[in-house]
């Protein structure tokens, strides 16, 4: 390990290009809100439609970093290392998140179809109104909250405090980070999976996918891992990140988002073959709304612009190696995942009128980024950029680890 990384290196905090960062980021959101202030206005039917879509479109980040915090908890390896302070300051922002959540949650009615009281008249909904109620959908909402918050906030506190204490090999934290992260794990699998149903595929009540879950942790595990090779690409303009930010690390990061934008495509694939082959009258119009009529051409957009460009450009190892380039796939594939999600969500939620893409759906990503991205750059400002004493940090490091 190269003799420029003592802790008092390893704890100097970039914060000019954060303050920078998040000021970008205030600026776009700024100009969100200003145009989905105007939807409010004109469009007032599908406000919360959009407002739905801007707020998954972060949740998917969040909660994608949550998995890969407790992935990398069990895993290891310099990826993670070198991430995990975006990890943990994206994590931190799930108290907004909830509290984000609350106009969803008091204007269901205009979302979902089974919260209206005239609903019951549909024999399908009311076979599932056990399950698709207020009350229930409310309980089950805080105590998806309860549960990601208590992980974040738990393996984030231990990180914080191994900055404070001497790094020990093995670590005194290394057994606790593992027996949270590993039940954490299939509790993190099983609240989004039902989330996932709750939140998004609900909108149609008539309409299910086993698959459904696993297609959301994919597109989260994506989300995450585009957002912070944008963010590591920035960071790496100082030190300590520019020396410890290589272009390995970027080379492993390129190949987990190759990896997840296959894992995308193939869990995609998959739902269109068990729909399709089913063939049944209450699943078959999911797929027939997008690929016909205003969503048609957004359908090609989604295969051309979420997989098969990103695809093609991380095939180059390269593009993988090299901090711009690769940033700037990234951002790409975090502008297509916002066509996905508005894809997956609008055509759902059906307004006399309104069936096709609509700006302010776009807009809304960027009006709750203006509330989220200033609180996550605050997180990522308040801590050291790495786990400074984390005992496996140099040595993974210095021998160049995957």
């Amino acid at each position: 390990m190269s003799q420029h990384f003592d802790d008092a290196s390893l704890q100097s905090r970039p914060t000019d290009v954060i303050r920078r960062m998040s000021n970008k980021g205030l600026i776009l959101g700024g100009i969100g809100a200003l145009v989905t202030a105007m939807g409010y206005f004109t469009q007032n039917e599908t406000f919360f439609q959009s407002y739905l879509i801007g707020y998954m479109y972060w949740m998917y980040i969040t909660l994608g970093c949550l998995g890969l915090l407790m992935v990398q908890h069990l895993s290891g390896g310099a990826w993670g290392l070198v991430s995990r302070r975006v990890f943990e300051a994206a994590v931190r922002t799930l108290p907004v998140m909830a509290v984000l959540f609350l106009p969803i949650a008091l204007n269901a009615t205009h979302l979902y179809e089974w919260a209206r009281p005239e609903a019951l008249a549909d024999k399908m909904i009311q076979t599932k109104a056990a399950y698709l109620n207020l009350k229930f959908f409310y309980f089950r909402a805080a105590l998806y909250f309860v549960i990601w918050i208590a992980l974040g906030f738990t393996l984030a506190g231990w990180s914080a405090k191994q900055d404070v204490d001497a790094a020990v090999i093995p670590g005194p934290e290394d057994r606790k980070f593992r027996m949270v992260s590993g039940p954490g794990l299939g509790l993190y699998i099983l609240s989004i999976t039902f989330m996932s149903v709750d939140w998004m595929m609900s909108l149609d009540p008539h309409w299910t996918s086993t698959i459904f879950g696993v297609l959301f942790i994919g597109g989260a595990g994506l989300s995450a891992l585009a957002f912070n090779v944008v963010v590591l690409s920035s960071l790496a303009e100082t030190k300590p990140m520019s020396e410890l930010v290589t272009k390995d690390r970027f080379h492993d990061l390129g190949k987990l988002m190759y990896a997840f934008v296959m894992l995308w495509a193939y869990f995609s694939v998959s739902q269109l073959i068990i729909v399709w082959s089913g063939n049944l009258p209450e699943e078959i119009p999911f797929y027939l709304r997008r690929f016909s009529g205003p969503w048609g051409w957004v359908s090609v957009a989604v295969l051309i612009g979420h997989f098969a460009i990103p695809f093609a450009f991380l095939l180059s190892q390269r593009i993988k190696r090299h901090r711009k380039l690769a940033a700037r796939v990234a951002l790409f594939i975090l502008a297509m995942r916002a066509v996905e999600i508005a894809w997956m969500i609008a055509p759902m939620v059906r307004h006399e009128g309104h069936n096709g893409p609509n700006v302010f759906d776009f807009a809304a990503v960027l009006a709750i980024g203006v509330v989220w991205l200033p609180m996550f750059f605050s997180n990522l400002g308040a801590r050291a950029v790495v786990p400074v004493h984390d005992p496996y940090l140099k040595e993974a490091l210095s021998h160049d680890a995957h």
